[in-house]
């Protein structure tokens, strides 16, 4: 009896980006055991990938960090990493739930003390930064990775190299195999958040096609000194400094062939990330193309302030395509202006498109089974079993993301309680 009141008090909580973290921490701290599930190496999710917050344009290690210390000082919280829920069965208040947790080829042992990777020779492309750059193929994700083990590819694991990495306290374990398990829980969140779309579906602005073109995600990471031009805005094709730029909104977004919802951070996500090209290069030139501007709340006034800034151009336009030149690889934008009724075809170092987000529940990350409800759009909403946080909600900025996680762990508490 003991032990199923003990599993009706446990919730999992599928995702450890910011949304996830939020949940499993506040449920935990008033008293409730919580597994956190993430299929990342290490937790974070798409904040870990941020340079800075909008609107105080502050750095986002702060908060992380800040969660990781309340998950490591709280014994309620237990956390499976590379791990991914594969079977939902029960009710609320009773769940069974089959988790298979992948192998890392490195064991807790580990003290990231980096010696493996110092002998390692292989490289990789970086998932971590959009495979803009390449990293060692045993690491951490990046500096503030938490938990703080290294783990290897699974390809390279089957390597000969593998095999003689050293390791002062014999953590590398190349034959290590992926594990099933079953756990009871009370109830269940799901936070697996949300990627950023596809941009090569976008065909009429070159993505894939043309190099000087990037995504809003991936500018964030080259803005960021951990990035791969360790936060030198550079361009892809020859390493030349982002003077002139472009960054075209709703890129995929409001569109019936591609996402039709509106994403509603991206317009704030481009000033922002204008403010990191005026802040590098103070005399470089600026244009956002917009459909309109979308800044909620209280972020109008963080709108008003990048507004006044001379060296921003704001141009009211969809644009048509987006073309190459050649010989100089600058990206042409040819599109009308709205206001004017002026065409143009003009010429940047640069083109960032402003891509909407998308929810992995749509896609990569659907609750397994029958638990779940959906929207038209992917996003999991009130009607089924499983309760749903941040992203995997609805689009949301990071503020709002934290509001909504706190609410919905009181949720996850109640349903939990059900059958307690």
């Amino acid at each position: 009896m003991a032990d199923d009141q003990a599993a009706s008090r446990t919730i999992l909580v599928v995702g450890g980006g910011i949304s996830g973290l939020t949940a499993a921490v506040e449920a935990a701290e008033v008293g409730h055991t919580v597994l956190l599930v993430e299929r990342e190496p290490q937790l974070g999710g798409r904040v870990s990938q941020h340079f800075q917050y909008f609107p105080k344009l502050c750095s986002p290690s702060c908060g992380l960090e800040i969660n990781y210390q309340r998950v490591k000082n709280n014994p309620r919280i237990r956390v499976l990493t590379l791990a991914e829920v594969e079977a939902i069965s029960g009710q609320e208040g009773d769940f069974t739930v089959r988790i298979r947790q992948h192998p890392r080829f490195v064991t807790e042992k580990c003290t990231a003390c980096g010696e493996c990777s110092k002998a390692c020779t292989t490289m990789v492309a970086n998932p971590f930064n959009f495979g803009m750059d390449q990293v060692k193929a045993i690491r951490n994700s990046h500096p503030m990775a938490y938990p703080n083990c290294y783990f290897m590819d699974a390809e390279y694991a089957r390597s000969a190299e593998a095999r003689t990495l050293p390791c002062p306290v014999g953590a590398i374990d190349p034959d290590m195999q992926a594990t099933v398990l079953e756990e009871h829980v009370g109830s269940i969140v799901w936070a697996t958040g949300w990627r950023p779309y596809d941009a090569e579906k976008i065909q009429p602005y070159g993505f894939g096609r043309h190099v000087n073109v990037s995504t809003n995600m991936r500018f964030e990471r080259l803005a960021n000194s951990y990035g791969p031009t360790s936060g030198r805005l550079l361009r892809p094709s020859d390493g030349k400094e982002v003077k002139k730029i472009a960054f075209i909104q709703c890129a995929g977004s409001r569109d019936h062939n591609h996402l039709p919802f509106c994403s509603r951070v991206c317009c704030l996500a481009s000033m922002k990330q204008a403010t990191y090209v005026r802040e590098q290069y103070p005399d470089a030139q600026v244009t956002i193309y917009y459909i309109d501007l979308r800044a909620m709340d209280r972020y109008e006034g963080f709108q008003k302030k990048v507004e006044a800034d001379p060296g921003i151009t704001w141009i009211k336009s969809k644009p048509a395509r987006i073309d190459e030149d050649p010989a100089s690889k600058d990206p042409i934008v040819i599109g009308e202006n709205t206001l004017t009724g002026i065409r143009y075809a003009d010429s940047y170092d640069m083109v960032v498109l402003a891509t909407g987000m998308e929810p992995t529940s749509a896609t990569t990350a659907r609750v397994p089974g029958h638990s779940a409800a959906y929207d038209e759009y992917g996003f999991v909403v009130k009607g089924g079993q499983v309760l749903s946080s941040g992203c995997a909600a609805s689009p949301l900025d990071v503020a709002g993301a934290v509001q909504a996680s706190t609410a919905v762990a009181l949720k996850a508490i109640q349903a939990a309680a059900k059958r307690g």
